[in-house]
């Protein structure tokens, strides 16, 4: 069952964020972006468009002032005409369309970082099942879009209406104006509402920018089940690691045991410690530590050495002292080599005289 959404008390882990944001799962706010190709657009417009609007002028003045030299006898006239206006508006508009999309390009890269998602490509075909497309097109985001959209707008066109009002009375005038002095005209009206519409669409994507951070955000929070699971998997369950190491303990006393045999002498505490040592002449260059144990592995060692025909030398305060200092397959340390040297001459002994007899 999913969890509902207020569940989700916990922010996101950095492992959630990288996943989110390598799915192509990013926050980007289309208000933003429509402000900064407005402002791009009122930018181009208010620097290039009095070149423009006097280019046209004179176009027209020449076109109108003119018309016997541009007859229109047959389609190919027309063409040419529609040709030589079309040539000029194209020329005259690239430098207005061309700041709009880099406005438009910079205005997302501003907003997250331009990053290659293959997995947003791939076709999928539950996107193209009638039923997940009628469950998205009523979905509770499609409709709230839908209300943010005509909220939008119809502001936007209300903004638009109010200022156009001011300018209601010139722009009804301007038949009475000559030729010349209607291109400024609307200049000047259509700069003042494209201003005024950017102004509102610049609060708008402010604050857009923020909310869509916000939701996000919240969308990518987590569960405190969440959160535990994806630390389990990051640091490992709990309960196999503990059974990891229960069975590494295991497999290494079984090698430790397995090398009392070969040991010299063991060193116990009757019953408490027991410490498996060996010293081969012309083989190891000081005493090494085979095996050592408490209590019940104390016990174990003792019996394996016994069965080997391995010496066990009970010393209690030697016996305790190797078992808090030394570890198992390492050399025996300097300061037990004078007690230990002297044990492990007396066993030699002992061996020679069994041998000897």
């Amino acid at each position: 069952m999913a969890e509902d959404a207020e569940d989700k008390s916990e922010d996101p882990t950095e492992k959630r964020l990288q996943e989110t944001l390598e799915k192509g799962n990013v926050p980007f706010s289309r208000e933003f972006a429509a402000a900064a190709s407005i402002g791009a657009i009122l930018t181009a417009y208010s620097l290039f468009l009095p070149g423009f609007i006097y280019d046209l002028t004179m176009l027209l003045r020449s076109l109108l002032g003119n018309l016997h030299d541009w007859p229109l006898d047959t389609p190919s006239d027309a063409q040419n005409l529609m040709v030589l206006v079309g040539r000029f508006l194209i020329l005259a508009m690239a430098p207005i369309i061309l700041p709009l999309l880099v406005a438009g390009l910079l205005a997302s890269i501003a907003q997250n970082q331009p990053r290659l998602v293959f997995n947003r490509i791939v076709p999928k075909f539950s996107k193209i099942s009638p039923a997940s497309g009628l469950k998205r097109l009523f979905g509770k985001h499609t409709m709230v879009e839908l209300l943010r959209s005509l909220t939008k707008y119809g502001a936007a066109l209300i903004v638009g209406l109010a200022v156009f009002g001011w300018w209601w009375q010139d722009v009804m005038s301007l038949y009475q104006r000559p030729v010349i002095a209607i291109p400024p005209s609307i200049y000047d009206a259509s700069l003042s509402v494209i201003g005024s519409i950017l102004f509102f669409v610049m609060i708008l994507g402010t604050a857009d920018f923020f909310y869509e951070r916000w939701r996000w955000f919240g969308d990518i929070r987590m569960t405190k089940q969440e959160v535990k699971d994806e630390h389990k998997q990051s640091e490992g369950d709990p309960a196999i690691k503990q059974k990891t190491r229960s069975v590494a303990r295991s497999r290494a006393r079984a090698r430790m045991m397995s090398q009392v045999p070969d040991a010299t002498v063991v060193i116990a505490n009757p019953t408490h410690f027991a410490v498996a040592l060996r010293y081969r002449y012309g083989e190891d260059r000081v005493p090494r530590v085979l095996a050592k144990g408490q209590d019940l592995i104390a016990l174990k060692i003792r019996a394996i050495a016994e069965e080997s025909g391995v010496q066990v030398v009970e010393d209690k305060p030697l016996a305790r002292s190797l078992y808090k200092a030394v570890r198992v397959d390492a050399d025996l340390p300097v300061e037990f080599y004078v007690p230990v040297a002297q044990i492990i001459r007396t066993v030699m002994e002992t061996e020679k005289a069994r041998a000897g007899r």
